[in-house]
């Protein structure tokens, strides 16, 4: 059996003004607070002796491996981005960065900030805009209904509410 993956499709590149000084936030403390914690706690388990059977070494040469990986994504990353600081000419329609009300069929009302896939957060309310719902909810207004299908269920939605300030 081969370890082939296909590649991934990658995101969207739109990011809010917050979502990108999150990021860098992110690259920063790892940078400059993490990295020379853990490069510090390697240095001083190598210099206990042997470092093929030193499990503070290991752990800690892998925990740099796992920042530095973090640290090149990020900065890639934070190069392809586009941040989206304006609001669209049509604020009635669904797009980048606008919060959107929705009520299933349930009758039970969601709000949901459509935004970039490097800052969805579904626990805060923020939705990304690659994932099912968020890419059938770009273009709606209010009172347009839309039907998703997610893993052979089908679910119905009605837009109630279009803002681009949080409410």
């Amino acid at each position: 059996m081969s370890r082939y993956r296909p590649p991934r499709k990658p995101g969207s590149f739109y990011i809010t003004p917050e979502g990108h000084s999150s990021l860098k936030e992110e690259l920063d403390d790892l940078w400059r607070t993490q990295r020379p914690q853990v490069t510090q706690a390697v240095s001083e388990a190598a210099a206990q002796g042997d470092r093929s059977e030193n499990a503070e070494y290991i752990y800690g040469k892998k925990m740099l491996r796992q920042i530095d990986s973090r640290v090149r994504f990020l900065r890639m990353r934070l190069d392809q981005l586009t941040i989206v600081s304006t609001l669209p000419e049509n604020t009635m329609c669904v797009y980048f960065g606008a919060w959107v009300t929705v009520e299933d069929e349930e009758g039970n009302e969601t709000t949901w900030r459509i935004v970039g896939p490097d800052e969805f957060d579904l626990k805060n309310g923020l939705l990304s805009m690659d994932s099912p719902l968020g890419c059938a909810l770009i273009g709606k207004t209010v009172g347009d209904s839309l039907l998703i299908e997610v893993e052979n269920n089908e679910h119905y939605y009605c837009v109630i509410n279009v803002s681009y300030e949080k409410s």
